[in-house]
């Protein structure tokens, strides 16, 4: 008794693409979604250098201080003497406030949202890049 394990039906040689255009458009469609949770910052700084950091609270009202020293609240743009009151109408019960300043941000401008942080009772950090490993 002889068994023939050979058949007469060729191998299948067409490669079906269907299933990996499903992984690929599975994979674009996480990648979209997730880019989308990255908080962006419309005002471009440079900010400063710090060797060490904490997360911030997700919970702040955003102030930014530009290179040419203008200053935004928010995304909008107020002027100096107007601080007070911008930080004032969005604070609603945040009790921080993230200072985004651009490392060539003046003293003057630093202090100066500082101190309207204080007269609000606000906890104040400040945005910064992490340090290179010298």
């Amino acid at each position: 008794m002889s068994l023939k394990f050979s058949t007469s039906k060729k191998p299948l040689s067409v490669f079906s693409a269907a299933g990996l255009t499903d992984i690929v458009l599975l994979l674009l469609i996480f990648f979209l979604l997730t880019s989308s949770f990255i908080p962006q910052f419309g005002i471009r700084v440079t900010l400063p250098n710090a060797d060490s950091s904490a997360p911030a609270n997700p919970n702040y009202v955003a102030v930014v201080i530009t290179a040419d020293g203008r200053f935004f609240v928010e995304q909008a743009e107020v002027q100096q003497e107007g601080l007070l009151n911008a930080i004032q109408s969005v604070k609603g019960d945040r009790t921080t406030l993230l200072l985004r300043a651009d490392q060539s941000a003046t003293i003057n401008q630093l202090a100066a949202v500082l101190n309207v942080g204080k007269a609000l009772n606000m906890t104040m950090s400040m945005a910064t890049e992490r340090g290179r490993n010298r």
